[in-house]
Order: structure tokens, then C-alpha cells, then sequence
């Protein structure tokens, strides 16, 4: 893709945010499924990880190279003329501008990005550290001069045994995410959860993300507590994967 739809590509997920509330991405995972959710009419998509790998046959968690990954989303991308996010995990050990250059070569204009280290043994990274990556991934889009949505994600929530135990140091990291440069955030594991989400929402000033699963959960609930964005991670995949068994079943012999 050439440098100027790249940048307006970039421009236009930027306006989309602010445009719905909240911003619905469908996370998808090949040229199908992006073209049918695309013809759906959403005007923006994001490429799960989750969902990509288990497309390719290989594992989520880097269970796949960037440099695999980055082959599997240009098709994707191309198929499409929405812009496209994409899940990057925790980097798969780039350096930021390695991985903005990767991401906005293949045509990509938004990036996930995550606080557990799959390429260090599934470690944290610290507030600090994952504020200086994102700060990383915001000074690489600014020089390329293209505007790339990075989504700062942490799995705090995710790795507690009791998620509101972790509300204050989940706040303060997606707050040093925001002061980074982040243009949303994304507290995974809490979104069946209206307090913890609402106090989220109310605690920063940039769309915060939240998964849902596009049969169970309701857009207008998400919307009233605050919620700017939503993806959903693999639960789309899995929706389809029950209603492909549902099909074929009677014509299982």
C-alpha cells in the first residue's frame, strides 16, 4: 500500500473514534472474513491475534513470527478499504520502530499492544516499561509521519485472583499509558464487570476498549458505562466456529 492512502487510512480511524461512541471494530482474521464485516458496513476492523493463529494453525501468545505475522495481515489488509488495526501482542521482541515499520509497510494503521511478555517467559512488563514502549511506538508513528492508533493494553485484571484488588495499580498504569501517548487503553478481563469498568472509563480521558462477544453482550449497556471502543478479541471467531457446528451437524454421519 502506498504512503498516502497509509496516512489517510491513519486519519481516518483517528476521526472514527471520535466519531461513534463507542467505536466498533470486528476482529477478524483473514481476507473473508474482513471483506464480510467490512460489506457488514463497520467503517474499521482490527486482526486479533488470537484468531489469526488459530486461522494459520499456529498458537497465539507469538506462537507465530512478526515477520509471519506481518505476511498474513497484508492480504487481509489489501482485501479491504477500511483501515485496519492489528493486535501485535507484546512486540514480538521489535524494537518500537522495527515494529511501526513492519506495521505501516504491510498497511496497517492501528496497533494492540500488551504488558505480558510472551518472548520473556510470559513476564510483566513494569507501569514504567510498558509506558516507555508505548512512548516508543508513539515517537517511531510521529516520525514516519503517520498517525498510527496505538492502543495500550494491560492484563492486570486478567492475571488477578480478585480483579478489583488490582483497580488502583490497573488505573495508574493505563493513566502513564495515556501520558505516554497511547490513544486508547484497554484493560482486558473486565468486561462483564459495570463497576470496574466504570471506574475505568471515569478515570482516564482517552476510549478505553473493551472486549465483547457479539451474541451475549449488548452495545447499548457498553455504551452507557462509558466504554469508546470495542473489540472482539477471539469471541467473533468462536460465535462462528458454534454456528459452522450448528450447520453441519445434522449432516455429520
Amino acid at each position: 500500500m502506498d504512503f498516502r492512502t497509509t496516512v489517510e487510512r491513519a486519519q481516518r480511524l483517528k476521526q472514527l473514534h471520535a466519531e461513534y461512541k463507542p467505536l466498533v471494530l470486528p476482529t477478524v482474521w483473514d481476507a473473508w472474513s474482513a471483506r464480510t464485516a467490512a460489506d457488514a458496513g463497520f467503517p474499521a476492523l482490527t486482526v486479533g491475534s488470537h484468531p489469526l493463529a488459530d486461522s494459520r494453525g499456529a498458537a497465539d501468545q507469538e506462537g507465530q513470527t512478526f515477520e509471519e505475522v506481518l505476511a498474513a495481515v497484508r492480504p487481509i489488509i489489501a482485501a479491504v478499504d477500511v483501515p485496519v488495526s492489528v493486535d501485535l501482542e507484546s512486540g514480538y521482541g521489535q524494537e518500537p520502530a522495527d515494529l511501526v515499520a513492519g506495521l505501516t509497510e504491510a498497511g496497517g494503521v492501528g496497533l494492540n499492544i500488551e504488558d505480558t511478555v510472551h518472548s520473556d517467559g510470559g513476564r510483566m512488563r513494569s507501569t514504567q516499561e510498558h509506558a516507555n514502549y508505548i512512548a516508543g511506538l508513539r515517537a517511531a508513528a510521529d516520525k514516519a509521519g503517520i498517525p498510527v492508533w496505538v492502543n495500550g493494553r494491560t492484563d492486570l485484571f486478567l492475571h488477578a485472583e480478585d480483579a478489583s484488588s488490582v483497580l488502583g495499580e490497573a488505573i495508574e498504569r493505563l493513566r502513564a499509558l495515556e501520558q505516554a501517548g497511547a490513544d486508547s487503553v484497554y484493560p482486558v478481563g473486565i468486561q462483564d464487570n459495570d463497576e470496574l469498568l466504570a471506574a475505568v472509563t471515569g478515570a482516564v480521558a482517552i476510549p478505553v476498549n473493551s472486549t465483547a462477544h457479539p451474541v451475549k453482550h449488548d452495545l447499548e449497556r457498553f455504551r452507557r458505562l462509558g466504554v469508546g471502543r470495542i473489540t472482539y478479541g477471539p469471541r467473533l471467531q468462536i460465535a462462528m466456529t458454534n454456528a459452522m457446528k450448528d450447520v453441519l451437524g445434522p449432516w455429520a454421519q
